[in-house]
């Protein structure tokens, strides 16, 4: 990734943030954005200092108006882009027959939509440079999980986007990568939503047992050189999508009582 041009979404905390350190130790040249900016221009003076050649912009990536922009200041600032890294998200933890419409839309416009815009604008200069195009989704655009039905339809939407992508695009050198995490411990739960839009404030799992943002920040940067088509991560995770391939009523249940044992959870 030595020089190539890297844009990553969501990139002041969790994975993002741990995406941005690790392609900036490959020799990438980086494009961070979020909606908070003051994180990300902490982080962009941090990557300064060790020399990394970096450029912040505040984004919402659920404004197109405001995908366009970061897609047109990477252009004005660099000439070109290697790689799209569609890693902004938000979650949620709410009953479907519980849950505010509005929430879920926030999802849907946060986690598909802004892939949808972000990609849309930077597709004719990953053409050019036959770069990668990545979004970050989850084990839960598999496998749909209880109590977070805006989260996973919106991975599922945005995987079924981007294999779309890619077989249009398959003879024009263009590298797409679905990548998966499975449960990491960052800090989406924390600020995941509630039913009504609030957030839920605390994390349900433990995230001591989870895997560190910082390892999965390095599988994906070494899937991006690698130009797979997909990555998915820890063994709960691998097994999970196995499974359901095969035995889905077998899984159905099996994610119901995992689920269900989450602290406050919302179905017993």
């Amino acid at each position: 990734m030595k020089d190539k041009v890297t844009i990553i979404t969501g990139a002041s905390s969790g994975i993002g943030k741990a995406l941005a350190f690790s392609c900036a130790q490959k020799g990438a040249k980086l494009v961070i954005s979020a909606r908070n900016d003051q994180k990300l221009k902490e982080i962009a003076t941090e990557l300064t200092s060790f020399g990394v050649d970096v450029l912040p912009v505040k984004t919402d990536v659920s404004i197109e108006s405001d995908c366009r922009d970061l897609i047109e200041k990477a252009i004005a600032k660099f000439g070109r882009i290697d790689v799209l890294i569609n890693n902004a998200g938000i979650s949620m933890r709410a009953l479907f027959d519980q849950a505010n419409l509005d929430v879920i839309r926030q999802l849907m416009n946060t986690n598909f939509w802004g892939t949808v815009y972000c990609s849309k604008y930077a597709l004719p200069y990953l053409l050019q440079s036959r770069g990668s195009l990545v979004g970050i989704s989850s084990i839960a655009g598999y496998k749909g999980l209880p109590g977070r039905t805006g989260y996973s339809a919106s991975k599922f939407a945005m995987q079924g986007l981007l294999e779309v992508i890619r077989i249009e695009n398959m003879k024009k050198g263009l590298h797409v990568l679905i990548a998966c995490p499975g449960f990491t411990s960052s800090n989406i739960r924390n600020i995941a939503l509630a039913w009504d839009g609030t957030s839920q404030g605390e994390t349900p799992l433990d995230e001591s047992r989870l895997m560190p943002a910082e390892e999965v920040a390095l599988r994906i940067a070494a899937a991006i050189q690698k130009r797979q088509r997909s990555l998915i991560l820890t063994n709960q995770g691998k097994m999970t999508v196995l499974l359901n391939k095969f035995f889905p009523g077998f899984m159905d249940k099996m994610v119901y009582r995992h689920m269900a044992k989450e602290p406050n959870s919302p179905f017993k």
